[in-house]
């Protein structure tokens, strides 16, 4: 039956897949313009999966709102900036998008008495129409761009621009308080009265929010350029081995040891080192001061960087409701599997073959089967010699959502162990010290699992037979069907061999007779 008329039940929990849905295609090619107090973005999305790709991404600083508290308008080398980057922006999406930009202008261009002038400037030289949107409207667009990567969470968005810092509320999913300030480090340079009013103006207009926000002790997400700066800055001090900004946790002691950290290094020794340009060092220190005032007052019972924020929110305005409640791993999992694997479709029987291995996974631990085993084959054009390698750096480096750090490790190393059997000599072993004992043992079992799968490769929804695992009993069983006896070699042997003695359990093979 072809996929697009079966039910969703007959998929099981994660349901069909959408990413070849019309109303999913349409959205390939998606390029959004961003133009923001202190850079201006284009993005373009090969958004036909739920976890969008970045087809092109591209970024100019321009600090449009540099001097805008001084002299009310936006800052004249900026604009010149600004206008020649857009004038590049439509000249690149001409090639490559499907459909129009839509570009959104923030805090500078709405608070500057020459914003409509520029917009109508740019509409003339480039024919680009700038969408001038209030706080709210920013602080609810981020907090869409969080929900991309987490659908139906909780918690409370906190979004930082040059200019202004934006608040919104989530709760399962949906978007509820949204709130507006002007605490982005660019107004801050021109607060008076140097630390000492700087510090009071923060406190002030952190108390005002918190009065309108109320209690928010779920988790902080963090969306802004200024806050991915300070959380490479707390990699550093942590020595942390992954350096991947979306989803890094971090709490409010991780917080105030960071901008101790700060104030005790040497800026352009810490920007050099953590790879952050100077025009963004240079505002890190005042809003490291935001964000201490911000933890102290909502006291978030943890932290996460999102690298998803107003362009991604842009995107998941366009997104259909289907769309928008899939799990973002398993729907771009998906999409790489038909795009890149051998035998597509193969990953979901895969799936059921070695779930049994697993009698007691969470639904947590599920999704993180079923992701492996959709990407099993799709690094099969890599070198035999560095295949294993390449799994796990596809896992724990690419722009997934809906992952943490241990999960990325995890299934790093379960498709390592799909192409190898010992996971030591690698240059990884620092990243598994993000999991414990039971998950390094889960994923070399998995890995293992899926390696002798793949030796009973026909065709998606064949019969590879049934595992049977009794961990109490330590006895793992396999019924191989009469179409699978054949395959069942030598090397298949082994590899179930090899299986058996991760689970230290005794093996059972039963085969059907012909």
């Amino acid at each position: 039956m072809d996929a697009t008329n079966e039910s969703d039940a007959q998929w099981g929990h994660f349901g069909r897949p959408l990413f070849d849905d019309p109303s999913a295609r349409r959205l390939s090619r998606v390029g959004v313009v961003d133009v923001g107090s202190n850079s201006v973005r284009l993005v373009v999305f090969d958004g036909a999966a739920r976890s969008p790709a970045y087809f092109y991404n591209e970024k100019i600083m321009c600090a449009l709102g540099a001097g805008l508290s001084e002299t009310g308008k936006l800052n004249p080398e900026g604009r010149a900036r600004a206008l020649s980057a857009i004038r590049r922006f439509q000249e690149i999406a001409k090639h490559i998008c499907d459909e129009p930009l839509t570009a959104v202008a923030t805090a500078a261009v709405r608070e500057a008495s020459d914003g409509p002038e520029f917009c109508k400037e740019v509409l003339k030289e480039t024919g680009l129409v700038i969408h001038i949107i209030d706080g709210r409207e920013e602080a609810r667009l981020s907090a869409q761009g969080v929900l991309l990567g987490w659908p139906g969470s909780y918690g409370l968005v906190c979004d930082i621009g040059g200019s202004s810092m934006e608040l919104a509320e989530i709760t399962d999913g949906e978007i509820g308080r949204r709130m507006t300030s002007q605490l982005g480090p660019l107004k801050l340079r021109d607060v008076p009265g140097g630390a000492e009013g700087r510090a009071a103006y923060i406190d002030k207009t952190l108390d005002a929010l918190q009065e309108q926000m109320g209690t928010q002790e779920n988790r902080l997400f963090l969306v802004g350029g200024s806050w991915r700066a300070i959380a490479r800055i707390d990699m550093e001090r942590r020595g942390y081995p992954l350096h991947v900004l979306h989803e890094y946790r971090m709490n409010a002691d991780d917080i105030h040891a960071t901008a101790a950290f700060i104030a005790a290094n040497d800026a352009e020794t810490l920007r050099q080192n953590c790879g952050v340009s100077s025009q963004r060092m240079s505002l890190v220190p005042l809003a490291v001061e935001v964000l201490q005032g911000v933890v102290r007052r909502f006291n978030p019972h943890d932290i996460a960087v999102s690298s998803y924020g107003i362009r991604e929110g842009m995107l998941y305005e366009q997104m259909p409701k289907k769309l928008r409640k899939r799990d973002p791993l398993i729907e771009a999992c998906r999409f790489a599997e038909a795009k890149d694997s051998r035998l597509p479709g193969f990953g979901k029987t895969l799936y059921h073959f070695i779930l049994p291995i697993f009698p007691d996974a969470s639904p947590e631990r599920k999704r993180l089967i079923k992701a492996a085993c959709l990407l099993h084959d799709v690094s099969w054009r890599a070198h035999p010699d560095y295949r294993a390698e390449t799994c796990f750096d596809n896992a724990t480096r690419a722009n997934l959502g809906g992952l943490t750090h241990a999960e990325r490790v995890l299934l790093g190393l379960a498709l390592l162990h799909r192409y190898r059997n010992k996971r030591e000599g690698t240059r990884f072993a620092d990243l598994y010290n993000l999991l414990s004992e039971a998950d390094i043992r889960d994923a070399e079992v998995l890995g293992r699992a899926m390696r002798f799968g793949a030796m009973l490769w026909m065709k998606k929804d064949a019969d590879m037979g049934t595992f049977r695992y009794d961990p109490k009993a330590a006895v793992l069983e396999l019924d191989l069907p009469s179409g699978a006896n054949a395959l069942y070699g030598e090397v298949a042997e082994a590899r179930l061999q090899s299986l058996a003695k991760a689970l230290d359990a005794e093996l059972k093979v039963n085969h059907a007779v012909d």
